[in-house]
C-alpha cells in the first residue's frame, strides 16, 4: 500500500483547550506553580498537528510524531483558554514537517517545530506489538 496525500504547505488546523487545574505543571509533575503546564502545551500542539495530518491522510494511514522542538515563552494562569495552530511547512514523501504555536486569550505563550511521518496503521501497530516477544 503506498502513501498517497492532500497534505501541502500552508495548511493548518487550529484546537482550542482550557487551563484547569488537572493541566498545571504542580499537578503533572513539571514545576511547582499552578500555570498551564509545558508538556500539556505540547500535546495541544501536537493534537494540532496530528488533526491536521489526519484528515488528509488515505484509509489506512496515520501520522506518528516523530519529533517536536518547542519553547514556552509565557504562563497561561487556570481559568484561561488556550489554542494551538499547526501549519504545514514542508512535506517530502512521507515526513511532514509543521510549524506550531500556542495562545492564550492575551498572547503568543509558546512556539516551535513539529515533524511527523505518514505509517500503514496495521504494520506500525504489528511492529510495536512484537516488541512483546
Amino acid at each position: 500500500m503506498e502513501f498517497t496525500s492532500k497534505i501541502a504547505p500552508g495548511m493548518t488546523r487550529e484546537v482550542r483547550g482550557e487551563v484547569t487545574e488537572k493541566n498545571t505543571a504542580r499537578v503533572v509533575g513539571s514545576g511547582s506553580l499552578d500555570v498551564y503546564a509545558t508538556p500539556c502545551m505540547a500535546a495541544l500542539m501536537e493534537r494540532a498537528a496530528a488533526e491536521l495530518c489526519q484528515c488528509e491522510c488515505p484509509a489506512g494511514w496515520t501520522t506518528v510524531g516523530t519529533a517536536l522542538s518547542i519553547s514556552h515563552r509565557a504562563a497561561t494562569p487556570v481559568g484561561l483558554s488556550v489554542r494551538a495552530v499547526a501549519e504545514v511547512t514542508a512535506v517530502d514523501g512521507r515526513k511532514i514537517g509543521l510549524k506550531v504555536t500556542a495562545y492564550d486569550a492575551r498572547e503568543e505563550i509558546g512556539a516551535g517545530t513539529h515533524e511527523r511521518f505518514a505509517v500503514a496503521s496495521e504494520k506500525f501497530m504489528a511492529k510495536a506489538e512484537g516488541k512483546k516477544g
